[in-house]
């Protein structure tokens, strides 16, 4: 007969990498938030529009090349303000998330606008994750940051990517 497993709460993976699911998850979070701030700029927009000239109100169409470029331009400074104002953004909140620099503190405004741009333009830099021995993504490796589980708004004294107390790292960087 087998041991029932035991499931780790926030408290013991506080400050821990954050694994490619959680990851994920908050990506898709982030992505439906964009999508409702670009419904609402475009109604924003249609309805100034239908006020000042007096035309019937409709969505504009500006084409599909300027569409996915604004498209990606929102995203790219949504993810960045989010990591330098806050470290996190609605879906890394939602998920327990928390990016920081190697150190454990916000990343500084280049910095969280390079890796915005790798997450847009290279969102499967998070298959990595895996293979990582400190659950960075390739985004994480270029520019130095780390996302780690932060339920609480601060990792309690230990640095991003340490290991709860009492536990230590095996040889591949997981937790044993």
């Amino acid at each position: 007969m087998t041991a029932p497993s035991r499931t780790r709460g926030p408290q013991e993976i506080q400050g821990s990498p954050a694994g490619l699911v959680s990851r994920t998850m908050a990506a898709a979070v982030d992505t439906f938030v964009v999508l409702g701030i670009l419904l609402a700029v475009q109604s924003g927009y249609a309805a100034a529009r239908a006020v000042l000239t007096g035309r019937p109100f409709a969505f504009p169409d500006p084409g599909p090349g300027f569409t996915v470029a604004f498209g990606y331009a929102v995203l790219v400074g949504y993810l960045a303000a989010g990591w330098v104002f806050g470290g996190r953004t609605v879906g890394d909140q939602l998920m327990g998330l928390r990016v920081t620099d190697g150190s454990g503190r916000r990343l500084r405004s280049g910095t969280a606008l390079l890796r915005a741009v790798l997450c847009v333009v290279l969102p499967v830099g998070l298959l990595w994750i895996p293979v990582s021995r400190h659950g960075a993504s390739l985004q994480d490796a270029v520019t130095g940051s780390a996302v780690v589980h932060d339920w609480y708004g601060g990792t309690h004294g230990r640095s991003a990517g340490s290991p709860p107390a009492g536990e230590a790292e095996d040889g591949r960087g997981r937790m044993g």
